[in-house]
């Protein structure tokens, strides 16, 4: 699907919207390509994986943790962070605790496959695809900067994505001087 170290366009398009120096959270992370890339771009980094191999390609970027986060605790609880990536992985149960992983004015930057996939590849399992409008649900909290759900070809699948970023409390202080 993807050279290792080529982050995914929708990340590179959108990674702009962090805030500078902010931390970003790399779930499921592999080996690094997006933690490269923010890393690259002075931000702290966080991957998390459940592959030994792929904690230890990224263990010189910045914080690497080795975790099962499908079947063992989440590893960053109340824990924020000012972005979280999340590419070509699904785990429904997470959903609510990614976006709650998101500090104030954080972004959310998550693509995966879609349903329809199952009709040009893998993955095909209704486990592993988003159906329509779920990322949109699970951003209700959110507000939303881009979407997409649809079909994008070489190579052809069917792709989720949304940009989210988590709104900033208003400061009454700051609308009523004293």
């Amino acid at each position: 699907m993807h050279a290792s170290d080529t982050p995914s366009a929708w990340v590179r398009r959108w990674s702009h919207l962090v805030p500078a120096g902010a931390t970003v959270l790399d779930v499921a992370c592999g080996m690094g390509r997006h933690l490269r890339w923010f890393h690259e771009r002075n931000h702290p980094v966080v991957g998390v994986d459940r592959s030994p191999d792929a904690i230890e390609s990224i263990a010189d970027l910045g914080e690497a943790v080795l975790a099962d986060i499908e079947g063992g605790p989440w590893p960053f609880k109340r824990r924020r962070f000012g972005a979280v990536v999340v590419t070509h992985y699904l785990w429904r149960p997470l959903l609510p605790v990614i976006v709650d992983s998101l500090a104030p004015g954080g972004v959310l930057i998550y693509e995966t496959f879609a349903a329809g996939n199952e009709t040009v590849g893998k993955p095909s399992r209704p486990d592993f695809l988003l159906q329509p409008g779920e990322l949109l649900r699970a951003c209700a909290e959110l507000r939303v900067v881009a979407y997409e759900d649809g079909f994008l070809d070489r190579p052809a699948r069917f792709i989720q994505r949304i940009v989210a970023v988590r709104p900033v409390p208003e400061d009454p202080l700051a609308r009523h001087p004293l």
